[in-house]
């Protein structure tokens, strides 16, 4: 009995390290070409217009190609480590994974909270001199998130490459 136990678990902790893979990589590559093209200054500088609403989903947010996956990113990283606890070989990196998970999560909720709304979201885009300091914070919060997400991924890909030798 325990022995099928221990199986459905190791399924179970396999499949969501699978969806985290998934979710984290399409969050780090998305987070970083939004920080490579510049993306936070074209929405931050561009006028509202009734095709290109300033909203977390009008067209040319990125909002709407992170809203369908994101938000299962640290909850996959978290129940894989719950999952796979029993497993010490990929323990650590399993935690790893969800620390980077959740740091890259908070520093999101933040910006998500705290700069976006004015940043990105006002009626017309601000004077130069309130987006400039609104975009250096951004940008600072962004490299934590990256690096985070960066953290996370190769987390969870050594952790499923630890797994998969395993039963080699």
């Amino acid at each position: 009995m325990e022995q099928i136990s221990s199986g459905r678990r190791d399924l179970l902790a396999d499949r969501l390290l699978g969806v985290a893979e998934f979710s984290h990589a399409h969050w780090f590559f998305g987070n970083l070409y939004e920080a490579l093209a510049k993306i936070p200054h074209r929405v931050a500088a561009s006028e509202a217009s009734r095709e290109l609403p300033r909203s977390p989903f009008g067209a040319g947010s990125p909002g709407r190609y992170y809203a369908p996956i994101a938000p299962i990113n640290a909850p996959a990283a978290i129940a894989a480590l719950v999952a796979g606890w029993h497993h010490s070989d990929s323990r650590v990196w399993l935690v790893v994974a969800a620390a980077g998970s959740t740091t890259g999560a908070a520093a999101t909720a933040y910006l998500l909270r705290s700069i976006n709304p004015d940043l990105f979201f006002s009626p017309q885009p601000l004077s130069e001199m309130r987006r400039r300091p609104l975009l250096k914070r951004w940008y600072r919060v962004h490299a934590l998130r990256l690096t985070a997400s960066a953290v996370a991924l190769a987390a969870i890909h050594q952790a499923r490459t630890i797994r998969l030798r395993s039963r080699e």
